[in-house]
């Protein structure tokens, strides 16, 4: 219970109400408060499931923030980290060590997000890497677009540390280990 709940709770009981509905409505509102705190905590017990440490996990972003936020996120999961500020180095480190797992930026320079991704799909050694594809645009099309030519998921910009581990979360296959959706 916060402070200010404390507060609210000690003013409520020690200010005397003439009006017997009032003390009603205030046990009323202490029991929802209550009852709202005991859900919240609920869920945080949820377990949520990880993939196992030093998952390798490719990002590719040309934006040093976003790439330096997901990287804190994924490094204090024990996941082993590389990224590359462009779709050119990032297929190298792909050809030269494959990740479990690729964080696609759409807009990069040079080559696309989009067209890196045919690139992975085409090669018969990234092909069943699972992505999620990244984008501060909030048009739909371009989730449409992303999943029509393979990507596994789409997060908008900015995101949350909940939503990234829920995106990786639904890619875990029995052993923790990052699979595609589709194969």
């Amino acid at each position: 219970m916060s402070l200010i709940d404390r507060l609210k709770r000690f003013l409520a009981q020690s200010t005397p109400s003439a009006n017997p509905e009032d003390a009603i409505n205030r046990s009323e509102l202490e029991a929802e408060t209550d009852s709202k705190a005991h859900q919240g905590s609920e869920r945080r017990l949820h377990d949520r499931r990880n993939a196992r440490d030093g998952t390798r996990v490719l990002i590719i972003d040309d934006s040093a923030t976003v790439t330096a936020a997901l990287a804190r996120m994924l490094l204090q999961n024990r996941y082993a980290l590389e990224t590359a500020s462009d779709a050119e180095s990032g297929l190298a480190k792909i050809a030269a060590n494959p990740p479990e797992i690729i964080f696609l930026d759409i807009v990069l320079p040079g080559i696309n997000g989009f067209e890196a991704l045919r690139r992975i799909r085409r090669d018969p050694a990234s092909k069943d890497i699972p992505v999620i594809m990244m984008s501060g645009n909030e048009h739909a099309t371009e989730q449409f677009y992303a999943q029509r030519i393979g990507a596994d998921d789409f997060m908008k910009k900015p995101f949350s540390r909940f939503e990234v581990f829920a995106r990786v979360e639904k890619l875990l296959d029995d052993v923790a280990t990052p699979k595609r959706l589709n194969t």
